[in-house]
Order: structure tokens, then C-alpha cells, then sequence
């Protein structure tokens, strides 16, 4: 008797979703019933997450634990887009599963990962799923754009605005709030601090309900929809499978529209209040904590306790030091403690981060012509204030060409008019006309400029960092999720947004 799990998941919880939802469970139940040499383990299912990431599927995440402990041998899932809408997860997992002996067998697509060919029509359907949701994921973002262009508001309410059907209007009781905190701060020169202490002994509460703290205060201060303004895109996805924000420092444009509301405060008590911030600021510049000054502050974890180990420095008898990482809750002499009993060698660490970076099969060369674009704009722009290197430009080229491309599938989707499409495509190929002008200028001043030399010299070093030839706390800080020590002393790796889990011994 060959024991059977099912899996399906639904991307938001709507009415219409929850139904299909329903039946999705129904129909392996009934599925398996069919079959006489089956017996039904368990049906996962996730509802209301996105299918390009398994981090947040937590359901998922058991089903391949369970796998891993042999509880079943065989996976039903409707279709490829429902067990994984992100390539390298669903050839990931797939993969693993089928070398502990568990099929995944997608009943409408006809695949399953035991046939000789199924992986290679695995490949396609799940390349074909990850495009289609880059394509809905670039038709929603554009959608949300041009509706924000148009004034629509995109957040929640906050403090002095209450914030229904894309529009915003004043409430009284916390505009009132809001007045007195710009009044004290920029007017009466009050510190955060001291506003916090007397909202708080007046018995005023922050919008959640809580207790006034000074970096609330700040918070409000800099927020630019008390003074009638609205800017939107101050964070931006730049991952569509991953789905995590990131701050917009310029990556994307933002959307700006002054006068949007009507304001709490006047534009000369906010103009008072940011000037007195930004003196501030220039009293604070430089301060900075060291809760990450190590590359594995807070990432080497004990797989017994759950804490973060601590490091500390051990001088050695010829003199030199090292530092050794071990749980910050260990047992000491005649105390209480984890007994995970194992330290950690910064160096051995090390080590084992650079062979798992290693051991990635990286198309490094757009990395390394992208980097390197990116450090010969900033030698540029510090040694002379040109902007126009062939490689900027180049770039930007190749950004107006995705730009055309996205306005064809928008049209072909239905999403805006041919007349619509073809203004766009217009505009986006007269800019793209202008950068190519400025792009053969670029190349003729390039001309025994030293240019090359320095470009050879910039993606030698790249090379070398990608490659791990040369260390650099900042990449490596940037690629380490965590190490987890477990009790039997093997470790165990992660890198940020891979689903693979690199092992070593202890």
C-alpha cells in the first residue's frame, strides 16, 4: 500500500478563492479513494500565499519535513503553478524528493518526477509558470502606478487621516495630536523626547493604542501627508519572487503630488520642522551601533536552544588571537545552560561560506558588466561630474527596451488602448533614440582616456570577490542567512533567497 499526500494552495483568501480552495481538497480526497493501492497520508494545504516563494508556506515547508521522515512515498498536486510558481524551487524540491524515493506526480499536467522524462517537461511548466507571474506581477505593479499617478492613495490610516476606498480625510482628534507635536517641536524647540513625555502625561495615545516613545515622534515629523504632499513608492519590490520590499533609494521612481489633501499643518511650521531635523542630523552623523560588526553577529544559531552564539577572542600561545563563537546560553561552571558544547572558529566559518558560495553555479558575467558599470559611474561622477560612461548608458538602453517590451504585454493583456500603447512605445523610442546619440559621443570620449585600463581593473577585482579570491565583510554579510550547530555537531548553512541547505561535519 503505497501512502499518498496531497498538497494545494490558493494566493488570497477572497470568497471566490476559498471555494477552489475547498475543492481542491475534495477532489484528492476523492482522487485517492479511487485508487485501491493508495492510501491517503495527509492533504497540505496553504491558503491565501504566493506560490514564487515556500518561505512563508509553512504547510508546504511540513509536507517536505514529513517527506524527509518517510511518511509517504508518493505527492499529488493539481498543477505545477500550485506546488511552485519559482523554478528553482519546484526543481529544488523535486529533485530532493525523488532521491529519498517520493514522487510528485501534477494530475493535470500529466508529469510525474519518477518518468524518464519528467523533468524535462517539469522544466518547461514551471518555466512557464514563473514567466506568468512575472507578467502579472509587472501588469500589477503598472496598474498600481498609473492609479497612483492619478492621486489614489495606497496605504492605511494613519494618525490624523483616515484612509477608505483609495482616498483620505482629516480626523479631528488626532490632527489635534498632530498639531501640538509640530507646534512643540518646531515652534517651542521642545526635544522628541520631551513631546513623548508630555503626550503620554496627558493621557494621549499613539493611533495603535500605544504608550509615546520618541521614535514615533520623529516618525510623524517626517511624514509628508501632514502637510497636504503625498509621495508614494518609498519602498519598492525588486524581486518578484521573493516578494520582499526594499527601501527606494532611487531604484524606482517615486511618485510625488503636492497638494494632494487637505493638510493638518501649514507648510511654514513643517518647512521649521524639517529644517531643525536636518541640523540635528548633522550633530548625529557618524554614530553607529555595533550589533553587526562581525560577519556572523547574530547569524551562527544553537539547532538545540534556538540562541545566537556570542563571540570572543582567544589568544593563542604564540601570540596570536582568534575568535571563537559559542552559544550565549551555554552551561558555565556550576550554572544552568544550553549543553550544546560546541565553539565555532571564526575561520572554519568562514570557510564553509566561501565552499558554499563556491559550489553555486553563478552566471556571473551580467553581475560582474553590472558592478563594474555601476563603480565607473561613481568614478565618474567624483572626479569630474560626468554621468555619460558607454556603460551607464548602455544600461539605461537596455532599460528602455524592457520598458517597450512591458508596454506590448500590457496592450496584449488588455490592459490599456492601442492608442495608449502606441504614445508609449513612441515616447520610450525617442528616448531610447537620444541615449544612443549620447552613447557614440560617450565612446569617442572614451578614447585614450585611461577608461579601459580601469574597467579591466575593476571587473579583475569583481572576479576575484565573486570567486571568493578576496574576502569582503560587506558581500559576505550580504549572502549569509545563517549557520545552525546542531548537538551531533554538523552544521548547516543557508544563503539569503536560496532554498538549498549546504551541510558540513563537525
Amino acid at each position: 500500500m503505497i501512502k499518498v499526500a496531497g498538497y494545494c494552495r490558493v494566493s488570497t483568501d477572497k470568497e471566490d478563492q476559498a471555494n477552489s480552495f475547498a475543492s481542491q481538497q475534495r477532489y484528492f480526497q476523492e482522487y485517492i479513494a479511487q485508487n485501491p493501492d493508495w492510501e491517503l497520508y495527509e492533504i497540505y494545504a496553504d491558503e491565501g500565499t504566493s506560490g514564487t516563494s515556500t518561505r512563508k508556506r509553512l504547510q508546504f515547508n511540513r509536507m517536505i519535513q514529513d517527506a524527509r521522515e518517510g511518511k509517504f512515498q508518493l505527492i499529488l498536486t493539481k498543477e505545477v503553478s500550485r506546488f511552485s510558481r519559482n523554478i528553482v524551487d519546484t526543481l529544488s524540491y523535486t529533485r530532493e524528493l525523488k532521491r529519498i524515493g517520493v514522487a510528485v506526480e501534477f494530475v493535470t499536467d500529466h508529469i510525474n518526477t519518477m518518468d524518464g522524462d519528467g523533468e524535462l517537461r517539469l522544466s518547461i511548466m514551471a518555466t512557464i509558470a514563473q514567466d506568468e507571474s512575472r507578467k502579472t506581477s509587472n501588469r500589477v505593479v503598472w496598474g498600481q502606478t498609473r492609479q497612483m499617478e492619478k492621486g489614489v492613495v495606497f496605504g492605511r490610516s494613519l494618525l490624523g487621516y483616515d484612509v477608505k476606498n483609495g482616498k483620505m480625510s482629516m480626523e479631528l482628534e488626532g490632527a489635534k495630536i498632530v498639531r501640538l507635536i509640530f507646534q512643540k517641536y518646531a515652534v517651542e524647540q521642545a526635544g522628541t523626547a520631551e513631546i513623548a513625555r508630555i503626550l503620554n502625561r496627558e493621557g494621549y495615545r499613539t493611533y495603535h493604542g500605544c504608550k509615546w516613545k520618541s521614535s514615533a515622534i520623529i516618525k510623524i515629523l517626517k511624514n509628508e501627508k501632514y502637510v497636504g504632499d503625498l509621495v508614494q513608492k518609498k519602498t519598492y519590490t525588486p524581486d518578484y519572487l521573493t516578494h520582499e520590499k526594499c527601501t527606494n533609494k532611487g531604484q524606482v521612481p517615486q511618485i510625488r503630488i503636492e497638494n494632494h489633501h487637505e493638510p493638518i499643518i501649514s507648510r511654514e511650521i513643517w518647512n521649521m520642522a524639517q529644517e531643525r531635523m536636518a541640523q540635528n542630523n548633522k550633530h548625529r552623523a557618524g554614530d553607529g551601533g555595533h550589533s553587526n560588526r562581525y560577519v556572523f553577529s547574530g547569524k551562527i544559531k544553537c539547532g538545540l536552544c534556538g540562541a545566537s552564539f556570542v563571540g570572543r577572542i582567544k589568544k593563542r600561545k604564540d601570540g596570536t588571537k582568534i575568535r571563537r563563537w559559542s552559544c550565549g546560553t551555554a552551561a558555565n561552571e556550576g550554572t544552568d545552560g544550553c549543553d550544546i558544547g560546541k565553539l565555532v572558529r571564526d575561520d572554519d566559518a568562514m570557510n564553509m561560506l566561501k565552499l558554499a558560495v563556491r559550489s553555486l553555479s553563478l552566471d556571473v558575467k551580467p553581475i560582474i558588466d553590472n558592478i563594474t558599470a555601476l563603480a565607473l559611474d561613481a568614478i565618474q561622477v567624483g572626479a569630474s561630474g560626468v554621468m555619460d560612461t558607454p556603460e551607464r548608458l548602455r544600461f539605461e538602453l537596455d532599460r528602455f527596451q524592457q520598458k517597450k517590451e512591458a508596454v506590448m504585454d500590457h496592450y496584449f493583456s488588455g490592459d490599456i488602448s492601442k492608442e495608449d500603447m502606441l504614445v508609449m512605445k513612441k515616447r520610450y523610442e525617442n528616448q531610447e533614440q537620444s541615449f544612443r546619440e549620447r552613447l557614440e559621443k560617450a565612446k569617442v570620449k572614451q578614447q585614450g582616456s585611461g577608461t579601459a585600463q580601469l574597467k579591466q581593473a575593476i571587473q579583475a577585482e569583481v572576479t576575484d570577490l565573486l570567486n571568493y579570491q578576496m574576502e569582503s565583510e560587506v558581500l559576505s554579510k550580504t549572502l549569509l542567512n545563517s549557520l545552525t550547530v546542531f548537538q551531533d555537531k554538523h552544521m548547516e548553512l543557508r544563503l539569503n533567497d536560496l532554498p538549498m541547505v549546504f551541510r558540513f561535519a563537525g
